[in-house]
Parts: structure tokens; sequence; C-alpha cells
């Protein structure tokens, strides 16, 4: 049986050196190269929904793929797609190098320059690997395809356009439909989420950002799973202990949860620091909630534009929320998407916060009405985001997203 290899390989001359080589190994089939950490990713989950037997044995990472660090990438790839065996490609064959990749969950380790001999022997020990994980997963009639949850960020144009509300209601759009769905404050600083649910709980996202491996034990340790099913990994109490969550940690943590969860969830809040900024970057769906109103609009372009910048997201793959949204107001869904260059949601939510106060005064969010028109306008969200399952398993999550079909309906 042919062995798959899959090269991901950022340079232009380390890819004709890297499947030049591949291509005279015995029994090798290479795959078409992906060129960044997200096109592998992307490659290997769609790979994995049709079936684990269709996943590569053996996938190659460059040490200068980006823009996810290799070692990252790795780790994410072993979370996510265990029946996988990757190999790291390197200038430093150090054995700190070496201890760390095997730490990040790589199965072999090859120096540059390529030598023929070492990486036929690292592929094809890495292949032998990879069909007994498979032989084990199938003889146990459990295969994980690895597809992982659906990660969405919600992120704020400013302070006050809503974020935190958005993200809680899609977070209880998804878990009433069926989903499991976990829902992370990482507005490390400021977040309340908290707040919002009436929780008090003692560990938060910060308990997490010093464990090289977050084991399933010790993310279910960290969660405080809410009266409404959603699990609830918290900010820190104390803002200044936000610090301590890198953009390393936060991409930890966000595959531990992805791997784990149908559905996550984040509240990255206003302000873009490493760890949101990570956040956004390996999310699926990108938010970001804006107001109808100049000041808001300007600062939903400025962040469009620092994504781009700093090569976190593209304006195209960006979507804007308008929240507070009335045929009143001069500036409209149309003429903020101009503005921004990015998709608009054409689920807008209303300006109706006599609704939520009460519940918003009470630290009660998840008790607002089913017949408050910002509630069903935010889980028609979820549905357009593709977080709720069929209308048949959102009549089964709660009445919520049942009495936003029949509003829709009628």
């Amino acid at each position: 049986m042919p062995t798959r290899i899959l090269p991901a390989v950022g340079d232009t001359d380390a890819v004709r050196s890297v499947t030049t080589l591949l291509s005279q190994l015995p029994d090798a089939e290479p795959v078409a190269p992906v060129v960044d950490s997200t096109q592998l990713v992307d490659t290997l989950a769609r790979l994995a929904a049709e079936s684990v037997d269709e996943l590569p044995e053996v996938v190659i990472v460059h040490e200068r793929i980006g823009p996810v660090p290799a070692l990252e990438l790795i780790r994410e790839v072993a979370l996510r797609f265990p029946a996988v065996g990757v190999i790291l490609v390197t200038s430093d064959a150090s054995p700190g190098l070496f201890q760390a990749a095997m730490d990040y969950g790589a199965r072999g380790l090859v120096a540059l320059p390529l030598s023929y001999e070492e990486l036929a022997s690292r592929v094809q020990a890495v292949a032998q690997w990879s069909v007994g994980v498979r032989r084990h997963l199938g003889a146990g009639g459990d295969v994980f395809t690895g597809v992982g949850g659906t990660v969405v960020t919600v992120s704020g144009a400013k302070g006050g356009t809503g974020t935190t509300l958005t993200a809680i209601q899609l977070a209880l759009a998804a878990q009433a439909s069926g989903r499991s769905t976990a829902l992370v404050d990482m507005d490390l600083q400021t977040g309340d989420i908290a707040s919002y649910l009436d929780v008090q709980f003692r560990r938060s996202v910060v308990d997490l950002a010093a464990i090289n491996d977050i084991s399933p034990r010790v993310l279910a340790d960290a969660v405080f799973r809410h009266d409404t099913g959603v699990a609830l990994l918290l900010a820190p109490a104390e803002g200044e202990r936000g610090e301590d969550v890198t953009d390393r940690a936060a991409r930890q943590i966000v595959s531990a949860l992805r791997s784990r969860y149908e559905v996550v969830v984040i509240d990255c809040g206003a302000q873009l620091g490493g760890a949101g900024a990570a956040a956004v970057e390996m999310a699926d769906r990108a938010l970001l909630v804006t107001t109808p109103d100049v000041v808001a609009v300007r600062g939903a372009k400025r962040a469009v534009r620092m994504w781009d910048r700093l090569q976190i997201r593209k304006a195209e793959e960006t979507t804007v929320v308008v929240n507070r949204h009335s045929r009143a107001t001069e500036i409209q869904p149309p003429l903020i998407q101009k503005i921004t260059g990015t998709e608009v949601a054409a689920t807008v939510v209303p300006a109706h916060f006599k609704e939520l106060q009460s519940v918003v005064d009470a630290g009660r969010i998840h008790e607002l009405e089913n017949k408050s028109a910002v509630k069903q306008a935010l889980w028609g969200l979820a549905g357009e985001l593709g977080l709720v399952k069929t209308a048949e398993g959102a009549q089964k999550g709660g009445r919520g997203a049942g009495g936003f079909r029949r509003r829709r309906e009628g």
C-alpha cells in the first residue's frame, strides 16, 4: 500500500527540494504541497470529513511554514488529526528542538539539507506508526475523524457595541439546538461574561496558560458548566493576570476546545492583544460587531485594516455584525460593507435596549424572553452562521429557537 505524504512548505525552493526527494521514495505517493498553515489544516479537515482513511499517513512540516509557527501547527495537527504522523523539517537538529518537537506531537525530525536516506527512514517509520494507529482506532469502533468544532470569534469595533451580548447569545443558541458549546472570555482584562451570566468561579483561562498538554481532565477542571449547558472558560478576576495568556497559550487552548466541543464562541472584546489575535487567526468565522454610527464604523474599518496589516485576517474573511440597527439611521449595512470591505451579516440586531435592561442589571442575560426581538435576531444570526442544527434539532433544543422560527415564517 503506497504511503500518502502531504508536504506543508511555504518556501518555493524548499518545495522543489522536498517534492523531488519524496517522489524518489519507494511506495510513496506525494500529495500536492500546501503553502501555509491554514491551507494544511483546511485540507486535512476536508479529507477527514470524508473518512479517516482519506487522510495522508504522513505530513511533512517545514520550519518556515506560516503564518502559524511550525511547532504550534504540529500541535494543532496532532490534536485534531491524531492518526496523522507529522515530521518536522528543520535546519536546527539540536537535542533541545528535537525534544520540543516531540512534546508538541511530532513523530520525527529531519535535518536540512535533506538527505534521501534520512528522509526515507523517517517517512517509513512514521507511516508504519500511522497505519498502526488507524488499525487500532478501527478495531475500537470509535474512529476520530479530526474535523473538530467550529470556532467563532466575536470582536468589537470599539467598546460598548454589544460584543459580549452577541457572543453569549450565539453560544446559547448553539447549545439549545443540541450542539455541545463552549463560550470563552478572551477579553482578558475587562471580560465580564461571568457578570452577565451570574457566575462566580475561581478558575479561568489563565489556569490553562502554563500547561503544555491540555488533557480532557485538565480542561474539564478549568471550565464551568452553566445551567444552560454551555461550558464557560472565563477571564481572570484580576485583569493584570491576563498578560500570562500568550498567543502561544491561546493557540493551544483554542485547539483543545475545538477538539472537544462542536461549537466554540470566543469573546475577544474591543482591544487586540496577542491572545485575541491568535484566536481570530484560528477562527472559522471572525465577527466584528459595530453600531451604525460614524465612530463605531470608523473603528471597524481601523480594526479590519489592522488585522490585514498584521496578517491575522483578510477583510473578505471577516463578517461585520450590525447591532442597534434601525431604519431611521443614516448609516445602513450596505454602506458599512462598502466602507469596511467586509461581508456584512444579513441578520441585523435591532435597537431595543429596553428589552435587555432588566436581565442585564440582574446578571441573567440567559433569561432573556424568547419573544425579545434582540434575542430572535441573535439566534437568527447563529443560524445564518451555521452554529445551530437543523430546524428539527433546534425545536428539541429550546423554545427560543422555535420562537424565532415561528416569527420568521409568520
